[in-house]
């Protein structure tokens, strides 16, 4: 079974939620923060994974060098 890149993407967004809003009380909640972590971790590389090679996005610079690009 494998996950679509729209899945990944909102797995990663709840498990950075849910590490946001986390404190650590006692040994079981340092626990789970270091699953979460992992989770992230792997959730991440994931999307490292299926991110085109090849992007159409310029960086903000070379839009402005670049032909016909809008000055401004």
């Amino acid at each position: 079974m494998s996950l679509s890149r729209r899945s990944v993407h909102t797995l990663l967004d709840l498990v950075e939620n849910k590490l946001a809003c986390m404190q650590v009380y006692d040994r079981e909640d340092a626990r789970e923060l270091a699953i979460l972590e992992q989770a992230r971790r792997e959730l991440a590389a994931m999307v490292e994974q299926v991110r085109p090679r090849s992007a159409d996005i310029l960086p903000f610079a070379a839009m402005r060098s670049a032909p016909g690009a809008a000055t401004g």
